[in-house]
């Protein structure tokens, strides 16, 4: 008995890991049809969970409530660990509640995602600068999933790997891949319920905050769709600005100009601001956000993005005035 129930037992692992590898697709579906399904994924249908977000090798847990109520996006999140950090957002204003500092801070966020900031849309340009490709399928937060990869054709830009749910098409599971195919950040539904019926009350703060000290971060004044000098006279192959803005800093006559360049998925932001007295050049990196800052003459241009150090150093160098 005890060796045919290790050959029983051996015989289901197999058979697993032959399912979970196995190219099949359930359908004819290409990878733009499961971005486009994807894409509407997410910005449709409500769910809650538990996420296991990873950067630099630390894992970190979060319960997260979504709901979409007449286009506008409503959403709680709650850190698991450390100092019980809330996040509650009702469309671009978002209460960021600490409970051991009582305290809130008031911010806008506008288009940022809580978990999805990295995710692609299905017109980016594949075939120029990445190729994707629809490769087995999975089981996520027990649910059956399908991976899509996409894969950089250099080392100016990551790769991704994206889970959708083979019913939803929304994203259980996404990693953002460096060089030697290693994840460098990863978010994972740990457990999942789509298409919940959420109510209004389970995006209250999890604290009585009347008595906490509220902080409100000042506004930019923005003027976008400006003109400017500065342009890359080396940027990457694929990427071109896309976006100009002058931001003006609150309680200060100082601005800043603000150049966004894409390629479609990866986005850089380069902001030139009045130098601050420091001529040297600074580097800095959380999980796959890399950042390089230098002096150039009255200047310090700043480009920072999800992509590798060497994109962003290329680009802040390649800055240039009055061409």
């Amino acid at each position: 008995m005890r060796l045919g129930g290790f050959r029983a037992a051996r015989t289901c692992i197999a058979l697993a890991g032959a399912v979970s590898v196995s190219p099949a697709v359930a359908d004819d579906r290409g990878p733009h049809d499961w971005l486009d399904r994807m894409s509407i994924a997410v910005q449709t249908i409500n769910y809650e969970g538990t996420v296991i977000r990873l950067k630099d090798g630390v894992p970190e847990a979060l319960k997260v409530v979504h709901t979409v109520r007449d286009g506008v996006i409503h959403e709680k999140v709650i850190v698991q660990e450390g100092n019980g950090l809330e996040i509650i957002r009702n469309g671009n204003e978002v209460h960021c509640i600490l409970p051991d500092r009582k305290s809130v801070l008031v911010e806008e966020w506008n288009d940022q995602s809580t978990l999805f900031s990295t995710l692609p849309s299905s017109d980016i340009r594949f075939g120029s600068e990445y190729d994707v490709a629809v490769v087995r399928h999975d089981r996520v937060a027990g649910r059956r999933a399908v991976i899509l990869a996409i894969r950089p054709h250099d080392g100016y830009r990551y790769g991704h790997r994206i889970w959708l749910d083979l019913e939803t098409g929304f994203p259980l599971k996404t990693q953002l891949i460096g060089d030697g195919s290693e994840a460098i950040e990863q978010v994972k539904f740990a457990d999942i319920d789509l298409d919940s019926d959420i109510q209004m009350s389970a995006l209250k703060p999890s604290y009585s905050i009347d008595s906490f000290q509220w902080y409100t971060e000042p506004r930019r004044a923005v003027r976008r769709g400006i003109e400017t000098e500065w342009v890359s006279d080396e940027l990457p192959r694929g990427f071109e600005a896309v976006s100009i803005q002058e931001e003006r800093l609150p309680d200060t006559e100082q601005a800043v100009t603000h150049i966004l360049y894409s390629d479609g998925l990866a986005n850089v932001s380069v902001f030139i601001a009045a130098a601050d007295g420091k001529n040297v050049a600074e580097r800095s990196r959380v999980g796959g956000s890399n950042s390089f800052s230098l002096v150039d003459g009255e200047h310090r241009v700043t480009a920072v993005g999800e992509v590798p150090a060497a994109t962003v150093e290329q680009i802040a160098r390649s800055m240039r005035r009055g061409r």
